[in-house]
């Protein structure tokens, strides 16, 4: 480990044309389009864009339908308050979680950490170089948890790259204390199968569990094989971190064959990713409740016992959805809204040819009592605003907004910036609020924008891929009184009671 010291809502009418070949031409296609894994250990593939499409691009850029290349937009209602550009840590940025004034800053070279007791000036505490995507990140107590969901040499923050299919290979969850914010100390990795793409926080006093969120195995790879139908649960002892080790890993999708229950893809259903274990996992504590964003299926389960969740419900959207990414109860735990992440966060999906039903959220009410609850689709919502060709866009990772008795959020994007939507009425979601920066380029489509979007005590927090971590100030009579509302700890994925 190597320590860092630092001292207008437009509803755009661009005709789309076929985008370039590739992943970008399948997207295109009359059904759903297979999703693809987000972005690995190396820099992101650059996709040309045809003659037509960027001169289209400019010609929209001029008459103002589209913002200029890196020019900043946004609703009356929202104030940009600050950027703090990447620093020492090149990679993509990730996740983002909040304790007291601090912000912590996942990245695929590591981990940041922010003192934000002063939002319009964020300062650097520390930066930790420790490679390993995707660095998702959570904070509980004097303890920081890191995802690695790559292939690594070893579990050491100097490990390299190195084939799964080599046995010695590692891949999980790491451990830092963090009782010390500038000098963060790591201290404990265990290997989890089929790495951590994501991980979500039960915590308990004496004890953290972390549920590991994992797919993609493959007969080739000594410790990740078929079946993958579940998830990696580990138990972290708050005194004795060092001791932290895999207690269960329970099945979600049982069922006979090679894969397990769950939803079997394509050819099946045609442009659908086959599930083989759990994008990402939201918890609700207050409620002994959870959701799971699995690939091809979205499920609700018990977390009673935390060590043994048991699987309630699990629908499965064979039409819209190509990739179940994320969860988020509303406050009442009445509902759950899932996003599908079209395209693994890589393509331009966010344009007429696409539509507004996929590569968007569905909202789901949950309906019934105990164990017969059941999830029942209700609508999507998409942003209102059409994308270049040149720009990444898909429904990301969001908070909840905390005003009582409305269902409000905030979502990210990626280049389709940052998006604050009210879905109180499950039937007609509607935007509030946006911020956005025009495309990367003009030319070639890159991967950039806003991973994760926050409402932490006040302000709104992104996480941009390529331009550091911004700052948003909203004003608003329908989120105002979510100012009120302070936290001393916020890991998105483990969802709080905020007015408990």
């Amino acid at each position: 480990m190597t320590l860092l010291h630092d001292p207008r809502t437009r509803h755009r009418r661009l005709g789309v044309a076929a985008v370039a070949a590739g992943l970008l031409a399948a997207l295109l296609t009359a059904g759903p389009a297979a999703a693809t894994p987000d972005p690995g250990d190396g820099p992101a593939a650059r996709e040309k864009v045809s003659r037509s499409d960027a001169a289209e691009l400019k010609a929209a850029m001029a008459s103002g339908e589209i913002p200029g290349q890196d020019e900043i937009v946004h609703s009356d209602n929202v104030q940009h308050l600050t950027n703090i550009p990447k620093d020492a840590l090149p990679g993509i940025n990730s996740d983002l979680a909040f304790q007291g004034k601090y912000a912590f800053a996942g990245n695929y070279d590591g981990f940041r950490i922010l003192d934000i007791s002063n939002p319009k000036a964020p300062r650097t505490v520390s930066q930790v170089l420790c490679p390993g995507s995707q660095n998702d990140i959570s904070v509980s107590g004097d303890l920081l948890f890191l995802s690695t969901d790559s292939s690594r040499s070893d579990n050491s923050c100097n490990s390299t790259t190195q084939p799964a299919t080599e046995k010695s290979s590692w891949e999980g969850m790491k451990v830092f204390d963090i009782t010390d914010k500038a000098n963060p100390k790591y201290v404990a990795a265990v290997e989890t199968a089929c790495g951590s793409h994501t991980h979500s926080l039960v915590p308990e006093r004496r004890n953290v569990y972390i549920y590991v969120s994992s797919y993609s195995p493959s007969a080739t790879f000594p410790d990740c094989r078929p079946p993958h139908d579940g998830i990696s649960v580990i138990k972290v002892p708050r005194r004795a971190p060092e001791k932290a080790a895999v207690v269960n890993f329970p099945v979600l999708f049982p069922g006979e064959g090679p894969d397990g229950g769950g939803n079997p893809g394509s050819p099946t259903n045609p442009g659908v990713s086959k599930t083989t274990g759990c994008h990402d996992i939201t918890v609700l504590p207050s409620k002994d409740l959870a959701a799971g964003a699995c690939m091809g299926d979205g499920i609700l389960f018990s977390i009673k016992d935390p060590e043994h969740p048991k699987v309630i419900d699990q629908v499965e959207d064979n039409v819209n959805f190509a990739f179940w990414h994320s969860a988020t109860f509303n406050q009442r735990a009445d509902k759950v809204v899932f996003t599908d992440e079209l395209g693994g966060g890589g393509a331009a999906t966010c344009n007429a040819a696409i539509g507004p039903n996929r590569g968007a959220d569905g909202i789901y009410d949950i309906v019934g009592k105990g164990d017969r609850r059941k999830l029942v689709f209700r609508s999507y919502y998409k942003i209102p605003r059409h994308q270049a060709d040149t720009e990444n866009c898909v429904a990301h990772n969001g908070s909840l907004i905390p005003v009582k008795g409305k269902d409000l959020m905030v979502q990210a994007w990626y280049q389709g910036g940052v998006s604050v939507w009210d879905f109180t009425d499950s039937l007609h979601p509607k935007e509030i609020a946006y911020f956005e920066r025009g495309p990367l380029s003009t030319d070639t489509l890159q991967v950039g924008g806003s991973w994760s979007a926050y409402y932490y005590n006040g302000y709104i927090y992104s996480n941009d891929i390529a331009k550091g971590f911004d700052v948003l100030r909203l004003r608003d009579r329908r989120t105002d009184p979510a100012e009120r509302v302070h936290l001393r700890e916020l890991n998105v994925q483990t969802q709080p009671d905020y007015f408990d």
